[in-house]
């Protein structure tokens, strides 16, 4: 299918206003300074939310985390959110407007994590982060008005592919999760699939700022082929959560998520896997601006809604 009208307007617009980037030569820092995504209008009903700082203790020290609660008075399930970024930029501000949404369609408390970033903190670190900061919730949801007993995961690209990891961890941990929300998930670094040649340039996220990532995630190349590095390489499967997966048709994420779902499959895991014709990575962040991504939005919360309020 060809691209949607609307995400050529936006690689377009950002055509000319993007002078390119070197990754061969540019650093973190500037990289984050420069990285941007249109802000997105705040999905209407999020102005009740209740919104409150967190400080979640980590094996490491602590990390920050937020909040969005639905404005109801009895215990609600919780859905703990990490952002993406390639695992070495963005933050809680990146995808604000998303956690809203999904607090206020999917009926839950989501709990956004502010892991640490690479290359600053390299592999395990951020989903050492990751994985305590789903252990804490587990034990004190109650604290901010959560339900222990309906929990899930979720993420964006890079975050992604901390909550499919911390999916596995779950299962061996006993921690029960009712759902995986994945959307455009990173699940194998340690190979490029035929989508990385397809869709290299001009699509939003490349091939190069993928290596890039790769580079600056992994203290070392061989790490890659860790299953808390690529979940897609886990070799038992079964017992997981049930997973929503979206991918996008010129993604070069596509066939990674995508093989996961069908892995889940294989081993009788409930999977919901769209691929989101004539879209690129992570357009979800542009709702308000493109219109497939608010009903993407929209699909993403239902399943968590659907999960999280079964009986």
């Amino acid at each position: 299918m060809a691209l949607h009208p609307e995400v050529r307007a936006f690689l377009d617009a950002r055509r000319l206003t993007d002078p390119g980037i070197d990754y061969g030569r540019i650093g973190a820092a500037e990289l984050r300074a420069g990285f941007a995504i249109p802000a997105s209008p705040a999905s209407p009903g999020t102005e009740s939310l209740r919104i409150k700082g967190l400080h979640i203790p980590t094996r490491a020290g602590g990390i920050r985390a937020r909040a969005y609660a639905p404005p109801v008075g009895e215990p609600q399930p919780v859905t703990v959110f990490f952002h993406g970024g390639g695992f070495c930029i963005g933050n809680l501000e990146t995808t604000d407007s998303l956690c809203r949404s999904l607090a206020i369609h999917s009926r839950s408390i989501v709990v956004s994590v502010d892991y640490r970033l690479a290359p600053e903190a390299p592999f395990p670190a951020g989903v050492e982060d990751a994985q305590d900061s789903v252990a804490w919730v587990a034990r004190h949801a109650a604290s901010f008005g959560g339900d222990a007993t309906r929990l899930a995961v979720a993420g964006n690209s890079s975050g992604g592919n901390f909550a499919a990891v911390v999916a596995q961890w779950a299962r061996d941990e006993r921690i029960d999760l009712r759902h995986q929300l994945l959307l455009f998930p990173v699940t194998d670094i340690s190979r490029e699939s035929a989508s990385y040649a397809a869709f290299a340039e001009g699509y939003f996220l490349t091939a190069d700022m993928m290596r890039w990532f790769r580079r600056h995630y992994l203290p070392a190349a061989g790490l890659a082929i860790d299953p808390r590095a690529s979940p897609l390489l886990q070799g038992d499967l079964a017992g997981v959560a049930p997973a929503t997966i979206f991918t996008a048709e010129y993604d070069v994420l596509r066939d990674e998520g995508e093989a996961y779902g069908d892995a889940l499959r294989r081993v009788g895991i409930p999977v919901l896997c769209k691929r989101w014709h004539g879209h690129i990575h992570d357009f979800t962040l542009m709702a308000g601006h493109i219109t497939d991504a608010d009903a993407a939005l929209r699909e993403a919360c239902e399943a968590l809604r659907l999960a999280l309020h079964a009986r």
